[in-house]
């Protein structure tokens, strides 16, 4: 019972601190600090301090294989830039609801899997993915009170996508099944990175932070998202496994909206309610679904 109460804290911690994303980021843009270059700090503070963290206190070891450098460069590369699309759709639709969006990942994974790898879909992949996409129709309004343009909504589409590609290359690339999942994500941060060193011209671009309280939004932003949600996310797959983590992962879309709602004043209605409330059931029919298979793999 302990491991298991120990095991759901963890899967609550990583899911509300991934949620706290745009608690942290909206500053940074209204003080006029561009996306990539929010995002590059973002990640080069948390290579550092992670990369600290799994060597000196974990005392776990960064070595890797030849084989292994180019599927954990793919994957960071999806990783990060199904981060840059999230930031960029926070332009368009509400911060809140662009994160509740984004929980459909888990409905593009069955799918991934089916079409890719043979998996049947099967009535309760349909019944979910006809759930999430009414549920996402109810949240298709934009700040302005209109109806959002479609770019708007296809920039949180695809940062589900390449989020959903992340997790299919994870557990189905065997050379890498081995590795430690903290190394792992220390590697995708690190191969994360190199696109917004590329985006920013290797970083003759990159915007300079003079102001303390903005680099506590950085730092912010580097610690609970990013080390935090990753840390404790591995710890709850390894004490109650992935389906039960999966459904902890409810607590992002809402801990966005509660902070959207808080402190940046955006709108809650009784549509958006329903809305957020049929992607989640939507996803929670996908992830519980797959509990017997899930649990045997972790």
């Amino acid at each position: 019972m302990r491991r298991r109460i120990k095991g759901i804290l963890n899967g609550a911690i990583a899911s509300a601190s991934y949620g706290t994303n745009p608690l942290f980021a909206l500053p940074l843009f209204s003080a006029g600090v561009g996306i990539n270059s929010v995002l590059f700090y973002r990640y080069a503070l948390a290579v550092a301090i992670y990369g600290i963290w799994l060597k000196f206190i974990k005392k776990t070891s960064l070595h890797i294989h030849a084989n292994e450098i180019f599927p954990l460069f793919i994957l960071g590369i999806f990783f990060s830039l199904s981060s840059l699309t999230l930031y960029d759709a926070f332009n368009y639709i509400e911060a809140g609801i662009a994160c509740t969006i984004l929980f459909i990942y888990p409905v593009l994974v069955a799918v991934i899997m089916a079409l890719f790898f043979k998996e049947k879909i099967t009535k309760t992949v349909i019944t979910s993915i006809l759930l999430t996409s009414i549920g996402i129709i109810l949240l298709y309004k934009g700040k302005t009170g209109t109806n959002l343009n479609l770019y708007g909504a296809g920039v949180v589409f695809l940062s589900a996508l390449l989020y959903a590609l992340y997790i299919v290359g994870v557990k189905n690339i065997k050379v890498i099944q081995h590795l430690n999942r903290a190394k792992m994500s220390f590697y995708v941060m690190l191969f994360g990175l190199m696109v917004y060193i590329v985006n920013l011209k290797f970083c003759t671009q990159l915007q300079i932070i003079d102001k303390p309280l903005l680099w506590l939004f950085t730092i912010g932003l580097a610690v609970f998202p990013t080390i935090i949600s990753l840390e404790t996310i591995t710890v709850s797959i390894k004490l109650v496994g992935s389906t039960t983590t999966a459904i902890l992962g409810a607590l992002e879309p809402l801990t966005a909206i509660f902070f959207g709602v808080l402190i940046f004043h955006e709108q809650l209605t009784p549509r958006i309610c329903t809305g957020v409330a049929l992607i989640l059931l939507g996803v929670l029919l996908i992830v519980t679904r797959k509990k017997a298979n899930a649990e045997i793999k972790h």
